[in-house]
């Protein structure tokens, strides 16, 4: 089931524009209503006004009427893992539970999973401000 969410984030890799940089990230959430959602990384060349691939990912899963992620998965090139930012782990924590699956991928496919706990300890969330 997780290959249709790496499939997702492979395709979005391949539509970013990151023109500056050269390093092109896609990323795919699923939902809890079983659909996937995914973006790229969108360069500026006034900096830091780029956006991330999680953040878009996640900005299509609301726009769709989805709020609650279920899976994630993260894709990037290079021989080092492509983890969230700091902002993206803090945007999925939205989202997310702590539990919830990370799958940080290279174009072959996973290379680690890990949670959103794991990446993002000791968070800030929703039920903080309850």
């Amino acid at each position: 089931m997780t290959e249709d969410l790496i499939a997702a984030a492979r395709e979005a890799m391949s539509r970013a524009y990151a023109p500056y940089s050269g390093f092109a990230v896609g990323a795919a959430v699923r939902a809890d209503n079983g659909k996937i959602y995914s973006g790229c990384n969108v360069e500026n060349s006034a900096y830091p006004e780029g956006l991330c691939a999680e953040a878009a990912a996640i900005a299509a899963m609301v726009n769709a009427g989805a709020q609650k992620i279920d899976e994630v998965c993260v894709m990037g090139r290079g021989d080092n893992l492509v983890t969230p930012c700091g902002g993206c782990r803090q945007k999925i924590r939205e989202f997310a539970a702590g539990s919830t699956a990370i799958h940080v991928c290279g174009p072959e496919g996973i290379r680690r999973t890990t949670t959103l706990d794991e990446l993002l300890p000791l968070s800030f969330g929703p039920e903080n401000l309850k």
